[in-house]
């Protein structure tokens, strides 16, 4: 372990849990990891790895960049490139083996130019269904599937789209979705034209949408432990959150009370108190404002207020008038720590974000600290 006050643990053990849990709840349908922003801030080499052991098909990633670090660790798994990328990534993108992703006819060209002399690299097109942000309108989608066909380089793999609301189950959206999803399918058959493999659901969708699941779910942050949204919380209780974020006291002194504390000396003391400083702050992923909203964090098992603005690299915490807290004594900011809990969902909702937002924004100088790798592959 980095000789750092501050580090994330990540229990490969949770990821593997996770998803045995999410492959039982979409059978047949099989479970892709979506492991692209390094794993959702986890790791993307140890969880991809943790992922396939646990009976994961195949790999979904943001950037050609994110596929070929996973080729350098040796994972040989299909890995699915989730949009198209631009012209000069494409070289890369084809000596990797990656799958490609496209929706427009010069993506299609451009993808056939980078596997020239190949014969029926696999391509999945992407259908704009509702969500709006990239794909192909339903009405085009016959075009752009019979321009990749025509293409000797080029092979239809894959057909997908993205649910825009899939976390609110009873917003009939999803299903308006679906129907468009179909007519296109409808068309392509029609066409005769055979899709390859089918999906549109993201974890809410596996979990709340059956009729989403098709040929495969891609799984984002229900790998990570989280539900992906209120909505769909209860469908997520049987999975377990696999990072925990972590600190040690490294400074304590005690406060009086009318004494204010941080940047702008936001707050102020209405009792005498112990303060504990941690060693970790916004540059770490602890947003500035966690404090203002009621952010806790766990010492010697309980909670205790972060008070005044969390700084960059430290923050400030309120341990109680009669705290025995002592320098090297762990803080849980993420995670359990005796019989209580913080998660990135809760920081979340106090935060008006998502957990995905949490995850992510824990930075590249917390260092990871993996558990149960070898439980993870067995």
């Amino acid at each position: 372990m980095s000789g750092r006050w501050a580090w994330a643990e990540v229990d490969l053990a949770a990821v593997s849990h996770n998803v045995g849990v999410l492959r039982d709840a979409v059978a047949p349908a099989e479970v892709w990891a979506v492991v692209k922003a390094d794993g959702y801030g986890h790791g993307a080499v140890p969880v991809a790895r943790a992922a396939l052991a646990a009976g994961a098909a195949g790999l979904c990633v943001a950037l050609v960049q994110e596929g070929a670090a996973l080729r350098d660790a040796g994972i040989d798994a299909p890995i699915l490139v989730l949009s198209e990328q631009p012209p000069n990534e494409l070289a890369a993108l084809v000596s990797n083996g990656l799958i490609a992703t496209t929706y427009t006819a010069e993506g299609i060209d451009a993808l056939a130019a980078a596997a020239a002399r190949r014969w029926r690299y696999p391509v999945h097109v992407k259908v704009d269904t509702g969500m709006h942000r990239v794909g192909c309108r339903p009405e085009e989608a016959v075009e752009v599937a019979r321009r990749l066909v025509g293409r000797a380089e080029l092979g239809l793999a894959g057909v997908f789209t993205h649910l825009a609301v899939a976390d609110e189950p009873h917003d009939p959206y999803t299903a308006e979705q679906l129907a468009r999803f179909d007519e296109v399918l409808g068309g392509l058959a029609e066409a005769g034209i055979r899709p390859g493999l089918v999906h549109a659901a993201n974890s809410a969708g596996g979990l709340a949408h059956p009729a989403a699941r098709r040929a495969l779910v891609r799984a984002g942050i229900a790998v990570y432990g989280h539900p992906p949204g209120p909505g769909v919380a209860h469908l997520a209780r049987g999975l377990r959150p696999a990072l925990s974020l972590r600190g040690r006291v490294s400074f304590v002194q005690r406060r009086a009370a009318g004494e204010r504390i941080s940047y702008g000396l936001r707050h102020r003391f209405e009792r005498d108190t112990v303060v504990a400083t941690v060693p970790v702050g916004y540059a770490d992923g602890v947003p500035r404002r966690l404090f203002a909203a009621g952010g806790e964090v766990l010492v010697g098992g309980s909670r205790c207020p972060i008070v005044g603005v969390v700084t960059m690299d430290q923050l400030m915490v309120d341990c109680g008038p009669d705290a025995t807290v002592a320098v090297g004594d762990e803080v849980v900011l993420l995670g359990r720590q005796g019989d209580e809990e913080v998660t990135a969902t809760e920081w979340a909702e106090r935060l008006g974000t998502i957990a995905y937002e949490i995850t992510c924004g824990i930075g590249a100088r917390v260092p990871r600290v993996y558990r149960n790798a070898e439980v993870s592959h067995q």
